[in-house]
């Protein structure tokens, strides 16, 4: 484990977490990442991009030269941020507030997306909610219900919504979980929207052959991200991601290659409904 990690002060945040008050702050600005124009002349709507993964995958899709959306809750200081670590690579990035776990919210992102960047190439569906429970009994039909509209509803209708625009070639990316892939005992509606993500990858990469728009998942384990501390009880913090064999949670900035090489039809024009799994060591069938 890191110092930085050994050094992770126990810590809680409100739901959905600010970038700024997590000690020590992720390492997601993918500093020192060089582009080869992967992406160049690409557009993408990145759901979540406003920190963790989301803010990395925005400037490394800017780093090769794609136009960027970001969608987002109501983390505006996080969602400004990012704007300007896109636009410091002479980018253009437009910001969308919004709940996605509203139908209405999903199509407005892909409208204004497609408005004010002038088209759409790459959609990366990446929200997610969870919370930690001790048993089935501790989890209400209320949050089951939100966290599916979240998790699994939201990329649906920005899918179906983006399909309307988006030109065969394209690529679409989730973001699925290692919870997904073995599940969670104290994650159970968390672990089990991910596995319908999974599922819905395959299935949509299966729909979508013909207009050779590719669709896949990106399953991390364990990343220091603001949905951590706003979600799990203070000790988990200080400890998460020690649970595996690399012995520390990847910070986004490790993930969000992940996204490039599967966005980029330059490195992956024969990968589709595939799951990449950056897991830090950890096996799991299938």
């Amino acid at each position: 484990m890191s110092d930085e990690e050994q050094n992770r002060p126990p810590q809680s945040q409100e739901a959905p977490g600010r970038t700024a008050d997590m000690a020590p702050e992720p390492h997601d600005e993918m500093a020192g990442y060089e582009g080869r124009d992967l992406l160049a002349g690409r557009t993408a709507l990145i759901t979540g991009g406003d920190s963790g993964i989301g803010r990395a995958v925005a400037v490394a899709f800017a780093k090769e030269g794609a136009d960027v959306a970001v969608a987002y809750l109501s983390e505006h200081d996080d969602a400004g941020h990012t704007a300007k670590l896109v636009e410091a690579e002479g980018r253009r990035c437009v910001t969308i507030p919004g709940d996605l776990s509203e139908e209405a919210a999903c199509r407005d992102a892909v409208a204004t997306t497609v408005d004010r960047l002038g088209g759409l190439d790459i959609l990366v569906n990446n929200i997610a909610q969870q919370r930690p429970v001790d048993s089935l009994a501790d989890v209400t039909t209320d949050e089951w219900e939100a966290t599916f509209r979240t998790n699994v509803h939201s990329y649906f209708w920005c899918t179906q919504a983006a399909l309307e625009h988006m030109p065969d070639g394209s690529a679409i990316i989730n973001t699925g979980s290692v919870n997904g892939l073995r599940g969670n005992k104290s994650l159970l509606a968390y672990a089990a929207t991910k596995g319908a993500v999974h599922i819905f990858t395959k299935s949509m990469a299966q729909v979508l052959v013909e207009r050779r728009i590719r669709v896949n998942c990106v399953a991390p384990g364990p990343v220091w991200t603001p949905l951590i501390p706003s979600t799990m009880p203070p000790e988990k913090t200080a400890s998460f991601g020690g649970q595996v064999p690399m012995d520390e949670a990847a910070q986004p900035d490790d993930i969000a290659p992940s996204y490039v090489f599967l966005a980029s039809e330059r490195l992956s024009a024969y990968y589709t409904g595939q799951v990449l799994a950056p897991i830090g060591g950890e096996t799991h069938p299938g």
